[in-house]
């Protein structure tokens, strides 16, 4: 409508004798603004894959970082079982073997109180531990809608395209049914594109207010679902912050390290003075050890695992992912819901401001026959 409004010359008066220049201006027209909608459907398919892509980006980095969690979550209780069950079988086995001598049983108890304080500091590590919302089903339900989100908008954007292009057959033959028909396929893809807009722009402003302050919606969220505050020892935004914050975990890391060099100490100080005297206290001690060695190196791998530096480089990857290349989608596919949408136009036998050279006269095209059946 813009395009015959700002271009072709309004129709003559009634009774004027001479025909208005530039012919065909309606049907010329009409083919532009369905140019103009083919265009409008590459942009939407073109942010229809950026926010598939963002969206692919994000439950990637979700999936990584709960395979890390998961990972933490193993050693442990791996490592916790193993001290556990080193208190109730090697350590009671010891004191019982040392019972004559009160000063090895007290440095045995010893081992057995560092095991438990190195047992309690290692539980607390696994914050997120029995939270219902994991990344894993974060991963699987974002993957799951996206993948019908994706399949409807493409769709759409084919419906949109086979309604241009049967358009444009449908000009270019003078056939009134099929421009007919695609005017009330117009206006269902009308409807529809202007529906998805509505999703689109609640989308949108959605997704922008989240990622103009996404730490703080996500260590409120933490918070609610784990029960901890900024002034706990481990604080979530702190894992998932930049490198310059501290680590969170160090503190219990620490604690847990030095509890397991002191039942190391301990250990070797037993070996020395109670094995010459109890020979029968060396098979617990040596299972001791071998637990001790196995437990310290689990705790090495907690150490790599919980640096921060990992989690922190997938939630990067999961902003960019839903900040970036999913929300420039998001607004591409909110212009293509704007750009203007084929539209059928009356047809008649007659034009007023067609001329007799135009290809797309019904008058021409019937001549065009009628010459073409005399050869």
């Amino acid at each position: 409508y813009l395009i015959r409004f700002c271009c072709c010359r309004p129709p003559e008066p009634p009774g004027a004798k001479s025909p208005p220049p530039g012919g065909g201006c309606i049907t010329w027209s009409c083919i532009a603004a369905l140019l103009v909608g083919c265009a409008g459907i590459g942009i939407g398919f073109y942010g229809n894959s950026e926010t598939s892509d963002g969206v692919s980006q994000l439950s990637s980095a979700l999936l990584h970082a709960n395979h890390t969690l998961s990972a933490i979550d193993h050693l442990v209780l791996e490592t916790v079982e193993r001290l556990g069950e080193a208190v109730r079988t090697e350590l009671t086995s010891l004191e019982e073997v040392l019972a004559q001598r009160t000063e090895l049983v007290a440095a045995a108890r010893g081992a057995r109180r560092q095991a438990g304080a190195g047992t309690q500091q290692l539980q607390g590590l696994a914050f997120w531990r029995g939270v219902p919302l994991s990344p894993l089903q974060v991963a699987e339900d974002v993957s799951f809608v996206e993948e019908y989100r994706w399949l409807a908008y493409v769709l759409l954007l084919l419906l949109e395209l086979l309604v241009c292009l049967f358009t444009l057959l449908g000009l270019a033959k003078q056939s009134k049914w099929l421009v007919i028909v695609m005017a009330v396929m117009s206006l269902l893809v009308l409807v529809l594109s202007w529906g998805s807009m509505g999703l689109e722009a609640a989308t949108a402003v959605g997704l922008s207010d989240f990622c103009s302050s996404p730490d703080t919606y996500i260590l409120n969220l933490t918070e609610e679902e784990t029960g901890l505050d900024s002034g706990d020892p481990i604080n979530p935004a702190q894992a998932l912050g930049p490198q310059a914050v501290s680590n969170p975990f160090q503190q219990r890391l620490t604690l847990s390290q030095r509890a397991l060099a002191n039942i190391h100490s301990q250990l070797q100080g037993l070996e020395r003075e109670a094995v010459p005297q109890f020979p029968d206290a060396q098979k617990p001690l040596l299972s001791l050890e071998e637990t001790l060695n196995v437990t310290e190196g689990n705790f090495h791998q907690l150490v790599a695992l919980l640096h921060c530096r990992g989690l922190h480089k997938d939630y990067g990857a999961a902003l960019r992912g839903l900040c970036e290349d999913a929300l420039e989608g998001l607004l591409l596919l909110l212009l293509f819901s704007l750009l203007p949408h084929p539209a059928s136009l009356p047809l008649s036998d007659d034009y007023d401001d067609t001329d007799d050279d135009d290809p797309f006269n019904p008058q021409e095209s019937k001549r065009f026959v009628q010459w073409q059946s005399s050869i």
